[in-house]
């Protein structure tokens, strides 16, 4: 019987190919990410061949998307956060500032109007989180000093940029709202404040009455002793509360699986959550960075190599600098400060949910989301080089890196 089998290939097509050039990566030395974000690339509309549905591809990413930012709120730490604020806090917010600021200027060089430079810059300010903890775990160095100060910065990073995604679309549509902005204030002002609102009604609700139903019902369905349901219930939790925070409460799906990750974060069962979630947030993920390479239209490296130039200048030099002088300015040591210079040094995930919100919400053109896409790989690429560069300044061998 004849049926209609783009899911099936566009699974198939996403997953061998992730795998494959995902393996290649790192027999190269290289994170896997760069191998998935490939992988979208050869199947996406810009190459020759086999062309995956770009429209499934999407939902996918924005399963993707719930799934990781679920896994963003599951590894939350409070406790580990204000271990290193004084350093971290001020760090990451300077460092953003800093990059926006120089995204900006080159945006505003290139031509981009004043929102869609700063959306570029925000965007380039936020390090990966799979990129950084992987280098970090390859120098045994998660929970050392610079390890605990860059973890603790990263996750200042993921809470502006889970803020970001919450206010950009109402900043967005209000300054499309109307051709007499200064009449429009009021209600722009009333707008945002009610959907601010809306959110912090939703994330009261979910500390004060998720913090009490979850635990009880993860307990019930551990007591079932069935793998395959606890896997199911938490996932069941992480969607539905999505979506719970979208159809009723207006906010995103990412907010809402965001603030169910941190509420089971801290059940007793929190653990258990997040190993059984992991291997299908895993896959989903892939899902998201190919879904990602399939935007991306690889002529931009020659069509504007100036402007990549700029982007990667950016990502890799302006932010390790901005860390460099905080980190100088606390009075940390040499190598401490050049290894969270090192990690911070490339962009990634948010960065991608980022820039797909700007060309949802038609703040961003394609080319400029193309030029993100190609900072992200550049960085990510570089990374290991920058690395090798820290271990060199401060004087210190480099690290052993692992077998591919």
């Amino acid at each position: 019987m004849p049926h209609d089998d783009s899911l099936i290939l566009t699974l198939v097509a996403g997953f061998v190919l992730a795998f494959v050039l995902g393996m290649l990566a790192l027999r190269f030395k290289l994170s896997p990410l760069v191998g998935y974000l490939l992988a979208g690339v050869v199947v996406g509309p810009f190459t020759p061949g086999y062309t995956a549905d770009s429209s499934l591809a999407a939902q996918l990413a924005e399963i993707g998307v719930i799934l990781l930012m679920f896994g963003v709120g599951l590894h939350f730490s409070m406790a580990d956060l204000l271990k290193v604020r004084k350093v971290a806090v001020p760090g990451a917010l300077v460092q953003i500032g800093a990059a926006t600021a120089l995204g900006w200027g080159v945006g505003r060089l290139m031509g981009l109007s004043d929102a869609e430079a700063a959306l570029m810059g925000f965007s380039l300010s936020v390090a990966s989180t799979v990129v950084l903890l992987r280098a970090l775990e390859e120098r045994k160095a998660v929970k050392g000093e610079a390890g605990r100060i860059a973890v603790g910065w990263l996750i200042v990073e993921d809470l502006v940029m889970v803020l970001a995604l919450v206010l950009i679309p109402l900043l967005a549509g209000a300054a499309g709202g109307g051709a007499q902005p200064g009449a429009d204030m009021g209600a722009v002002a009333l707008k945002v404040g009610g959907t601010v609102l809306s959110v912090g009604v939703f994330i009261a609700f979910m500390l004060l009455v998720g913090g009490r139903v979850l635990p009880w019902l993860l307990v019930r369905i551990a007591h079932t002793r069935s793998r395959e349901l606890f896997t199911l219930g938490v996932l069941a939790i992480a969607l539905g509360i999505a979506y719970l925070a979208y159809a009723v409460f207006g906010a995103s799906f990412a907010l809402g699986a965001f603030v169910a990750g941190v509420v089971l974060n801290g059940t007793p069962l929190g653990h258990n959550a997040a190993e059984r979630s992991l291997p299908l947030r895993d896959a989903f993920a892939v899902l998201f960075f190919v879904s990602v390479g399939m935007l991306f239209d690889w002529r931009v490296l020659l069509e504007q190599p100036v402007s990549v130039a700029a982007v990667v200048a950016i990502i890799v030099v302006g932010k390790s600098a901005a860390a460099l002088a905080i980190t100088t300015a606390f009075k940390l040591e040499r190598t401490p400060s050049l290894l969270i210079a090192a990690s911070l040094a490339q962009i990634g995930e948010f960065s991608f949910i980022l820039a797909g919100v700007g060309l949802k919400l038609d703040i961003m053109s394609r080319e400029t989301h193309d030029l993100i896409l190609a900072g992200a790989l550049i960085s990510i690429v570089l990374n290991p080089f920058v690395f090798r560069l820290a271990d060199k300044l401060s004087g210190k061998p480099p690290a052993p890196q692992p077998e591919g």
